[in-house]
């Protein structure tokens, strides 16, 4: 190399079969180097923060409890929600899991999916109101007393999240 010329190449040899780069939508979408790219989510900014309560969820009668809080103050939609500009009701929520070690797994695949805004979305409720409410996946919010949508027993329940999680890009 002379001077005034460079070792650094300006063209890529990578595209020369004839296809381009893929797209955009394409890399956030598909599989890249063994893991899965995701878009964020449209939950508005919030807190999740965790606890250990001494007292064990029905159906696992051996392990203690994980309190995940959830915090999102009132606030204004912005694009990705049904009326940008308009103001939407905060939400305080507390969901459960057994203190053990599946439990604990699922937290910190729900702490990247609350990271990545997956968690929560804006919504009309049936009151015509917008507000901050669960997007697809779903949580237990009720220790007892509840059926198994909201509550415990269901041993079934983290293994059903981990799914929905992968579904998500969460792993």
């Amino acid at each position: 190399m002379g001077s005034g010329h460079s070792s650094d190449k300006f063209h890529c040899n990578r595209y020369l079969s004839g296809q381009g780069p893929p797209s955009l939508v394409q890399q956030a979408t598909q599989e890249v180097n063994g893991k899965f790219n995701t878009l964020n989510g449209c939950q508005p900014e919030g807190q999740m923060t965790w606890v250990i309560l001494h007292k064990d969820l029905p159906g696992f009668p051996d392990d203690n409890t994980l309190q995940i809080n959830y915090i999102f103050p009132d606030g204004i939609q912005t694009d990705k929600h049904p009326h940008p500009g308009q103001p939407f009701a905060g939400l305080r929520l507390c969901a459960y899991l057994p203190d053990n070690r599946e439990g604990r797994r699922v937290l910190k695949l729900l702490d990247k999916a609350f990271n990545k805004k997956l968690l929560f979305t804006v919504a009309t409720n049936n009151e015509g109101e917008d507000v901050v409410t669960t997007a697809s996946i779903p949580l237990k919010t009720q220790i007892e007393g509840a059926s198994g949508a909201v509550g415990y027993p269901d041993s079934q329940y983290l293994k059903t999240l981990r799914k929905l999680l992968r579904n998500e890009g969460i792993e």
